[in-house]
């Protein structure tokens, strides 16, 4: 008995120098990210259906040279004019490629090709990058639509079908303008727009980001993390508590977080975090979500934006390095405060949530 029991304790002290790292518990996260489930899915794709051809009512942007410029919204924009403004009508367009290359075999997937090839063809992609050249369009869409666009065109480069290589194709002429509006601009931007809406650089650096990895343009890579180092690298103690303002549907806090996890190696974003948002290394930390007071204002409704876009930071944070998985409950909670409000919601929400709900879900 007492040989059994020294062998034990021997077997036990050898295992505990053995230099193997420890077991994770397996209850040390109970709880797992939100995902996107097909019938989730199949519920969500009715939003971007139904909005993608809604041409009225709209909300131009565009800058008028003379009187020959009065046009209706699908006469200036052939392919991105439903969903309210030109740039819900992008993300639109990326909501039904990211869902049916999720899950081809959706209810809709006849009625979704169809759409997206009669609206990303080569004609009606032609006049949507002709759009840009004149130099007072420049500034259409900078950076929000801009940065959409890009994403759109990297969902199609991941996606290997002979449907996502047609579209892809079509649509580069525009991709290609927009990266050239984007090299163009981001060495002239002085400071960085530090809003919750569509301005916000670090949201427009982000998505950039993600589309020069995707196709491998070192060029535009390096010239993100450039700018993004300029911008915030010198930044701390963030006052996270002003957050959010009532048209917030982005975090300015939280989109900085999320480019620089991007743009610095794993050491320098860690210490940098603990400087700009040391709340966010407090494993107890909490976070409410936007409430929105009225969902038929399209401004007010932007906080269920809000919480979607904070959702997806949190997770790409905590995907990336693992021991922040104890923010997984705060996004969750974000997610399912907003997630059901959406079938029911006013067409001012209705045109771009789910596009929001699907990115964070998709993370």
């Amino acid at each position: 008995m007492k040989y059994s029991l020294i062998s034990f304790l021997m077997l036990a002290f050898a295992g505990c120098h053995s230099g193997k790292q420890p077991a994770r518990e397996k209850n040390s996260v109970t709880v797992q990210p939100l995902r996107l489930t097909r019938q989730e899915a199949e519920k969500l794709v009715k939003l971007p259906l139904k909005y993608i051809h809604k041409e009225y009512p709209n909300k131009p942007g565009e800058v008028l040279a003379s009187a020959k410029d009065l046009k209706s919204p699908r006469a200036m924009h052939p392919c991105f004019y439903g969903c309210f403004n030109w740039h819900s009508s992008v993300h639109g367009h990326w909501s039904l490629v990211k869902l049916l290359k999720a899950y081809p075999d959706l209810k809709e997937a006849d009625t979704i090709q169809a759409v997206l090839l009669e609206q990303i063809s080569k004609e009606n992609i032609r006049k949507e990058a002709a759009y840009f050249k004149p130099e007072l369009n420049h500034l259409y869409e900078r950076t929000y639509g801009w940065a959409w666009l890009l994403k759109l065109s990297a969902e199609l480069h991941t996606w290997h079908t002979p449907l996502a290589r047609q579209l892809e194709q079509n649509l580069q002429p525009l991709t290609n303008v927009i990266v050239s509006l984007y090299k163009n601009y981001l060495p002239r931007l002085r400071y960085p727009i530090r809003v919750g809406t569509h301005t916000n650089t670090a949201f427009g650096l982000s998505f950039a980001m993600d589309y020069a990895k995707t196709v491998h343009d070192t060029a535009f890579e390096n010239l993100i993390t450039r700018r993004a180092k300029d911008f915030y690298l010198k930044d701390s103690a963030y006052p996270l508590r002003w957050e959010p303002s009532v048209y917030d549907f982005l975090s300015p806090g939280m989109e900085e977080v999320d480019i620089m996890r991007k743009v610095l190696p794993e050491a320098g974003f860690k210490s940098w975090l603990k400087k700009f948002l040391p709340q966010l290394i407090n494993k107890k930390f909490t976070w409410a979500p936007g409430v929105v007071s009225d969902r038929k204002d399209g401004t007010m409704v932007h906080l269920d934006g809000l919480n979607f876009s904070r959702t997806w930071c949190l997770y790409g944070l905590a995907r990336q390095y693992p021991e922040f998985d104890y923010l997984i409950p705060v996004a969750n909670r974000q997610m399912k405060f907003s997630l059901p409000n959406l079938m029911d919601d006013s067409y001012m929400g209705g045109h771009w949530l789910a596009s929001f709900a699907i990115n964070a879900l998709t993370q």
